[in-house]
């Protein structure tokens, strides 16, 4: 190996890991996201040359300088990896349930929309023989509560069906949130269309007599489900109202704002809409004592609505809305000093 020459040929990439390496140090933020892309990438070169440079040449000044210059960016990448792996624990941990927390009053008023559609219609077709006969023709309401509801749970492989329910809820979820910017219009729409279906199925299987049926596919993950649904729901009525009460903000401004929020609920409802579809996929329909199906969906629900609400209000506690980029306000939340007697 020509030491001169490889000197030479990569002196350049060489100095300018060096330079992003000793920026990093200084300040981990200072480097934009396209510097932190080219520390990496010169990180795995300049490894590759120290690695030609043991193997191939005789010359320990020049591995002992690419050694350190090795060392030193390696300590920037990794420690990068750690920030950014604490930062998503954070935001899971932390930011979604200050975002979830600061809604509440908003899910609550999406929850009150949904239930009230659900039972009203629900209410209306389990009691009036007038609404069961306006609902569908019998053969299909027959076919309907004794084969497809029970059917469709099991139509497929638990892997294939819990992946399909989880992008249809998904989706549910992010359009109830995303169409909120229309001043919550759309997403009232759409959490009273949903409560209305719900409300039909229920209405049929009392109607038919068999309700116990009926709850029993939609306890293990509907809990779940339908809670995800509420909090979406209240996130795009949290941006609809910022769209239509701005206060003294710019409209635009107050938009930013709630956006930079709800988003956090909805990349967080990924996860909860996940472990709903898991529910969905592997429990409702899985061949287990009634009280067992239902008791997991129930312990998962209880679970997360416990450590949402005790992790919302200690985030709130200090300051926290679940806005993304928040810090919390530790000024506000110090003890207060200890009076000292003259």
């Amino acid at each position: 190996m020509d030491v001169d020459h490889v000197i030479t040929t990569n002196q350049a990439v060489w100095s300018r890991l060096d330079d992003l390496a000793r920026r990093a140090a200084r300040d981990p933020r200072g480097l934009s996201t396209a510097e932190l892309d080219e520390l990496v990438t010169l990180h795995l070169r300049v490894s590759s040359h120290l690695a030609s440079v043991r193997t191939h040449a005789h010359d320990p000044d020049l591995a002992a300088h690419l050694s350190a210059l090795v060392a030193r960016s390696s300590a920037v990448v990794h420690g990068t990896r750690t920030r950014s792996l604490r930062q998503v624990m954070r935001a899971a941990t932390v930011t979604f349930p200050a975002a979830v927390w600061h809604a509440r009053i908003a899910i609550l008023i999406s929850t009150v929309v949904f239930m009230v559609a659900a039972l009203a219609v629900g209410g209306w077709i389990a009691l009036s023989d007038a609404a069961v006969q306006a609902s569908a023709p019998e053969e299909v309401r027959e076919e309907y509560v004794q084969t497809q509801f029970v059917e469709y749970y099991s139509s497929e492989p638990s892997a294939t069906f819990a992946a399909r329910v989880f992008t249809n809820n998904a989706g549910v979820g992010a359009l109830a949130f995303g169409s909120g910017i229309l001043f919550g219009v759309p997403t009232l729409a759409i959490l009273v269309l949903n409560g209305v279906n719900v409300g039909v199925a229920g209405g049929l299987f009392y109607a038919a007599g068999d309700p116990g049926t009926f709850w029993t596919l939609i306890l293990p993950h509907g809990l779940l489900e339908l809670t995800a649904v509420f909090i979406a729901g209240g996130a795009g009525l949290m941006l609809g109202w910022a769209a239509a009460v701005p206060g003294d903000r710019r409209r635009s401004a107050a938009l930013a704002e709630e956006g930079r929020r709800s988003v956090v609920i909805v990349i967080g409802l990924v996860g909860v809409f996940l472990v709903a579809g898991l529910l969905e996929g592997f429990v409702t329909a899985a061949p287990w004592p009634t009280w067992a199906r239902v008791g997991t969906g129930t312990v998962v629900w209880l679970g997360f609505l416990g450590w949402v609400t005790a992790a919302g209000r200690a985030a709130a506690a200090r300051g926290l809305t679940g806005a993304l980029g928040e810090v919390a306000d530790t000024a506000a939340h110090q003890p207060p000093r200890a009076l000292v007697s003259r």
